[in-house]
């Protein structure tokens, strides 16, 4: 929520000078913490103050990073680029890397220019991944991507400037085979094959800082501010024990972020601007009486929760009087907290709100993933077997979090080109397979068997066919090379690796299984993306209902309930497409979009690629 009094902001805006003239990669971003009506709330003692008082996020909103690029191994579907800025920058770029006869190399039908963007994320790391999207412009001929690799490119901030090109910093550099919709058709849906996806194709090259701008300027608040969050807050560096917060003038706090909060930036902020300013034994004593009756309160609780979460280990007994209480969204407020303070007892209300409140399972399992706890890591084993495909998955997105290499979900990098993990459950068989953040293919249930007569295409150049009988054959057909061909048991598995063996990549690999589960091939679930969502709705009783919406018409239309904040965990990747998206002589029909819990046969996979884009194909 932004803050609403003029002359705040506008004192705001203007210290982005005052910073030294940062780049809209340092765009000041307000995060103002929805507050619980004050007449819900029993008051705090008067000279407790918080660091939310005196300063507000800086650097949290996503920063968009764009840029020229060329993909290659299209096999006659792209287009030499006519005359623009675009294809100047291209060119110019071709020239730095020392490409022979570059204008030969568009012309060439197999290559395409693309337009590349990535939008990286508060907190992002230097090394982490993110995910790109590709795109044709308007006036291209290009007519499909599928099949193709895209170059190494450096993203920047880029602007146009009298029909120019003007670029800023490189902040990272994207690179990967293109993932297009498999369900799409050339002939009839050439606006979705002219754009597609890298999973996690971008890496940072630095990180981006984190930090708290002072609403006035003091050296005295900032030097307050840096002592509060050290003394709950520390990482170690190279050994030494170092807080995560260093004023660095009278209005700029500069922020590490803590591991604990990796997955988690926006709850990280929330917790730091819950931290007392300064408070005796007594008054902390005192406000943990306040916030223990605020916890009990369903309406309350949220808010009440972060801040025992901020004064860390003397607020456990309090939370864990939450834990008990008979009201779920009490429990789980309270266990969420206790996660983030790696408190073991956590583990069995999160895991209750993760099977059965879909309201709080993505912020439930991702309190989990938080904690380095055996329990914790235990309730998320268990979950692998749940028949719901959000839950399973996100438990498995969890444990991975936690621990990449814990035996049940332990995978392999098959050829460099995806992570693979084939897991011993007992739950339903399902193949989930990923549309963000990296590639990714998972089977629930390690033989599942696929059914014949099929036939099968995965990418541009390799055939699976089975006519009967419990074996198939996977071909390779490609020019300038021998035709290579094997004989393998007619299993997902066997599928998968085959196609890695015979060059295939996660592209193809999704083509072929989309393929599977739409003739029939595939018996088991196939899922995209099956993730928990956040806004979700959960219902109280309808006493609390009427008087949280009492409340909140009394304390006008700017106070809402406070809420946990989104996990990264599970964010989804979204765009929208501007005007120029849309290549000439495309399009498509709209189609429906199935949820993460549809039934064993998905909708077509081009919806579900829609709702990653917040539109249906036009």
């Amino acid at each position: 929520m932004w803050c609403h009094r003029t002359s705040r902001r506008e004192f705001l805006l203007g210290s982005l000078v005052v910073l030294g003239g940062c780049s809209t990669w340092d765009k000041l971003n307000m995060l103002v913490l929805r507050q619980v009506p004050p007449q819900e709330v029993e008051p705090y003692p008067r000279q407790t103050r918080l660091v939310g008082d005196l300063a507000v996020p800086f650097n949290m909103h996503p920063v968009v990073l764009e840029s020229v690029g060329l993909v290659t191994g299209l096999r006659g579907t792209g287009s030499d680029p006519k005359p623009s800025p675009q294809r100047d920058a291209l060119l110019s770029e071709m020239h730095v890397r020392g490409v022979k006869s570059p204008n030969r190399l568009l012309a060439s039908g197999n290559v395409s220019l693309v337009l590349v963007r990535g939008v990286i994320r508060p907190g992002i790391q230097k090394d982490d991944r993110f995910d790109v999207e590709v795109r044709v412009p308007s006036q291209s001929e290009t007519t499909s991507l599928r099949g193709g690799y895209l170059l190494q490119t450096n993203l920047k901030e880029l602007q146009v400037l009298d029909n120019a090109i003007h670029s800023g910093h490189t902040y990272a550099t994207a690179e990967g085979p293109v993932l297009v919709d498999p369900a799409a058709d050339p002939k009839k849906d050439r606006v979705l094959c002219c754009r597609g996806r890298i999973l996690g194709g971008g890496v940072a090259l630095k990180s981006r800082p984190l930090g708290l701008v002072l609403r006035d300027k003091s050296i005295h608040d900032a030097a307050t501010i840096e002592a509060a969050i050290n003394r709950r807050f520390h990482t170690f560096d190279r050994g030494l024990k170092t807080g995560v917060a260093r004023a660095k003038d009278d209005q700029y706090i500069q922020l590490t972020l803590h591991p604990r909060y990796k997955d988690n930036v926006h709850r990280y902020i929330a917790v730091l601007r819950s931290v007392a300013l300064r408070e005796s034994e007594t008054e902390r004593i005192e406000r943990l009486g306040v916030l223990q009756r605020r916890l009990m309160d369903p309406i309350s609780a949220s808010r009440a929760a972060l801040e025992l979460e901020a004064i860390g280990k003397p607020a456990i007994e309090v939370l864990l009087q939450g834990i008990q209480s008979p009201d779920p969204e009490v429990r789980f407020y309270a266990a969420e907290a206790l996660a983030y303070l790696d408190d073991s007892r956590a583990a069995a209300p999160l895991a209750e709100a993760a099977r059965n409140v879909p309201a709080f399972r993505a912020f439930a399992l991702a309190a989990l993933s938080a904690m380095n706890d055996v329990s914790a890591a235990e309730k998320l084993r268990e979950m692998l077997d749940l028949p719901s495909a959000e839950t399973r998955y996100g438990a498995f997105r969890a444990l991975w979090a936690m621990n990449a290499e814990d035996p049940a979900i332990r995978g392999e990098n098959l050829r460099g080109q995806f992570s693979y993990h084939v897991l011993d459950t007992a739950g339903p068989p399902m193949v989930h397979v990923t549309r963000s953040r990296r590639a990714e293919v998972v089977l629930f249930g390690r033989d599942q068997a696929l059914q014949p007569p099929f036939t099968l295409e995965a990418g541009n150049q390799i055939l699976v066919t089975c006519r009967e009988g419990h074996e198939m054959t996977v071909s390779k057909f490609a020019v300038n090379e021998p035709d290579q061909k094997r004989v393998v048991p007619a299993r997902v598995d066997d599928l998968v690796r085959t196609i890695v063996e015979l060059g295939g990549m996660y592209p193809d690999v999704v083509y072929a299984l989309q393929q599977a589960k739409a003739c029939g091939a595939l018996a088991s679930r196939f899922e995209v993306d099956a993730l928990p969502e956040a806004g979700r709705t959960y219902s109280r009783g309808e006493k609390a209902a009427q008087d949280q919406k009492a409340a909140q018409e009394a304390a006008g239309p700017g106070a809402l309930a406070a809420h946990s904040p989104l996990p990264d965990l599970f964010a989804r990747t979204e765009s929208k497409p501007s005007e120029d998206e849309v290549p000439r002589g495309g399009g498509s029909g709209s189609r429906n979009d199935p949820g993460a819990e549809t039934s064993a046969k998905p909708g077509p996979f081009g919806a579900l690629w829609n709702r990653l884009r917040g539109h249906s194909a036009e």
